[in-house]
């Protein structure tokens, strides 16, 4: 198996928290090799892809809202972007489904757009904004409501409780909100201020991830090809041994194999698997 393969599964198997990661690394990365050998080329791709705070270039770019929250240019922006994403993602996912998850992340990232369109709007400043910080807040205040008191160990500090963590993000977005990157905290703060929302409406029985969800269950549905099932009359000999009975046997074993090989993914990691899982898994993928 290549890396290219490696990587492949490792997209599949991995879950959408890693699936997330993918989507922002290989959209930022393309994107730092067109900065770092090309200005006009670079500028002429970001406009319509970052989100601008002048009402009539948004209205012109709707699609923005979505777009900015997967990009970045400065690898130390992606990478601690990343390694939060990764953090608050699993703790998030030790508590509630990956739909709710990436409804979290994406309409966490939305309303992390709309609050920075609106306070520009009312401050009369045109900026731009770009990166996955918003909807990672939203993530991470959800859960640390959720758990507040859920203990989590830090290198060189040691336990401490979820909610202090959170804590610390939301005092130092409000203390550097009046800082050069005023555009950003201001999407931080409104992605965690949607956290919070969604614990507060999920607990009286309302989860707004089913926004998310609704709507590409609709879209999914639409392009979906309806199949017509022509009526077939079967015969079925009583004295011959079942061929369906057979075939699901051997598919019960196979995916007894691949339960038991995403299990061990789950408690150890994707990288405690052997060579001939790892190519018994990708191969089964292909079937």
């Amino acid at each position: 198996m290549n890396i290219l393969d490696d990587l492949k599964l490792q997209y599949k198997t991995g879950g959408i928290v890693q699936q997330l990661i993918f989507w922002n690394v290989g959209i930022a990365i393309p994107l730092m090799i067109l900065y770092a050998f090309s200005t006009n080329g670079f500028l002429t791709v970001m406009p319509w892809l970052e989100l601008n705070s002048n009402l009539s270039v948004f209205i012109t770019r709707p699609w923005t809202l979505l777009t900015y929250q997967f990009l970045h240019v400065e690898i130390l922006h992606l990478l601690f972007n990343m390694i939060v994403l990764n953090f608050a993602g699993r703790l998030f996912l030790t508590f509630f489904t990956q739909k709710q998850f990436l409804g979290v992340y994406i309409l966490g990232g939305f309303f992390a757009g709309i609050l920075y369109l609106i306070s520009y709007f009312v401050l009369n400043h045109e900026a731009q904004l770009i990166g996955a910080s918003g909807a990672i807040m939203a993530v991470m205040i959800a859960v640390a409501v959720y758990a507040p008191l859920y203990e989590i160990r830090l290198l060189l500090i040691g336990r401490v409780k979820l909610w202090h963590v959170a804590l610390v993000f939301v005092i130092l977005d409000l203390i550097q909100i009046k800082s050069s990157n005023m555009g950003g905290h201001i999407a931080h703060l409104g992605g965690a201020f949607f956290g919070f929302s969604y614990i507060k409406f999920l607990q009286n029985g309302t989860d707004l991830s089913n926004i998310l969800t609704n709507f590409l269950n609709f879209f999914s549905d639409l392009f979906k090809p309806k199949k017509s099932m022509p009526f077939k009359k079967v015969h079925k000999n009583k004295n011959k041994p079942s061929e369906t009975t057979f075939n699901s046997k051997g598919k019960d074993k196979t995916q007894q194999q691949i339960d038991e090989i995403l299990d061990k993914i789950s408690k150890s990691g994707y990288e405690s698997l052997s060579k001939e899982e790892k190519d018994f898994l990708f191969k089964a993928g292909k079937n």
